[in-house]
């Protein structure tokens, strides 16, 4: 069970006051206070940063064992070069699903935007996680949550409700296991150039449970030529990789994501197609296999990170074409893209579709 003590380690980036070197969520924030004291011998937490808050519990005990979960490679990565090895008894990793082992206390940290399915998924895997009488404290950026409480009330018996200025922050105990915990996985199907497809998505996959518009937009004015060799970046459920194997005679299709559940759900999809020709490769650099053998690399690089992932995007469309080859990207807004590809590639233009515009360009000869 969790223990108190009365001496305070302060984790790397952060301090007392709200000015970090990077900053701590305000969730997670609160859930850094509420530790300040807490002592446990083994610990399962999420984070909206970059695992703060699971370094902070390793460092108060080193005897403990601390495990900071993430869906997505990326995040998982740059936290561990964030922490450097700092906390020898911190384990951070990218899996789909929260690791089996017991623990007797969680932590999980949630944003007032976040994805409601997600983080039901994360509470329900957590109280299956903790050994009886264990311990998960719970916090949301909102002063007036009501949607974290409910939540909570379906899973746990025992809820304290804790106010802060920044938020609320819960703490729960588990008293007994969950009689029908519920399936979030979900499957669903559309229709691309004749053929029905089976699709695979679970929470925390982009676009859970439907064709994201983005996507069709891609479908309607992509071409698959027979024995063409195709790459989706950031492939989410898969949907264009999967079409995309359909298309032709000989196509071979390359799904990429950084996100762990992501390639299980295109991997999944594929064996529900019966696609032997399609392939899922976990990456968060851009890393293209057999670069300079691709026909085709298409994308939709998200909104956020100030065109970041997106220039990983482009980056890794052009190590993976091969001369004259073809990339397509979708998005709202041109400008930067329509700039950049045009240093990257040749023959740039745009075509709108569904409300979206694609951003097509070809490779230039090597």
């Amino acid at each position: 069970m969790a223990r108190r003590r009365s001496d305070l380690v302060v984790p790397h980036g952060f301090t007392d006051e709200p000015d970090f070197t990077l900053r701590v969520p305000d969730a997670e924030f609160l859930l850094l206070q509420e530790v300040t004291e807490l002592e446990v011998e083994s610990a399962l937490c999420t984070s909206l940063g970059r695992g703060q808050l699971a370094a902070h519990l390793a460092q108060l005990d080193p005897h403990s064992k601390v495990t900071c979960f993430f869906l997505d490679r990326y995040l998982a990565d740059d936290s561990i070069h964030y922490h450097q090895g700092e906390t020898p008894n911190l384990r951070i990793i990218c899996d789909v699903d929260l690791p089996p082992e017991p623990v007797e206390f969680a932590a999980l940290p949630i944003s007032r935007g976040g994805e409601a399915e997600l983080n039901r998924d994360y509470l329900q895997q957590m109280h299956a996680r903790l050994v009886p009488g264990g311990m998960l404290l719970t916090a949301v950026d909102n002063k007036n949550d009501t949607w974290l409480c409910h939540e909570l009330e379906k899973i746990f018996r025992s809820i304290a409700r804790l106010p802060q200025k920044r938020g609320v922050v819960y703490r729960c105990v588990k008293e007994g296991e969950l009689k029908r915990p519920r399936d979030l996985r979900c499957e669903f199907a559309f229709r691309d150039a004749g053929h029905l497809i089976q699709a695979v998505s679970r929470p925390g996959v982009f676009s859970h449970r439907s064709l994201d518009l983005g996507a069709r937009a891609i479908l309607e004015t992509m071409e698959v030529h027979p024995s063409d060799k195709v790459l989706d970046m950031g492939c989410g459920a898969g949907v264009i990789a999967l079409a995309a194997a359909r298309r032709a005679e000989g196509v071979q299709s390359v799904g990429m994501d950084s996100s762990a559940r992501a390639i299980q759900c295109l991997k999944e999809g594929a064996a529900l197609n019966g696609l032997s020709n399609v392939t899922a490769r976990l990456d968060a650099a851009g890393e293209v296999p057999e670069p300079g053998t691709f026909d085709l690399v298409v994308g939709n690089p998200p909104y956020y990170s100030h065109y970041k992932i997106a220039e990983i995007f482009l980056q890794a469309a052009r190590k993976a074409l091969k001369p004259g080859g073809r990339v397509l990207m979708v998005t709202k807004r041109t400008d930067w893209f329509t700039a950049r590809m045009n240093q990257l590639f040749r023959d740039v233009t745009v075509e709108e579709a569904r409300g979206y515009k694609i951003v097509k360009a070809r490779q230039r000869s090597q």
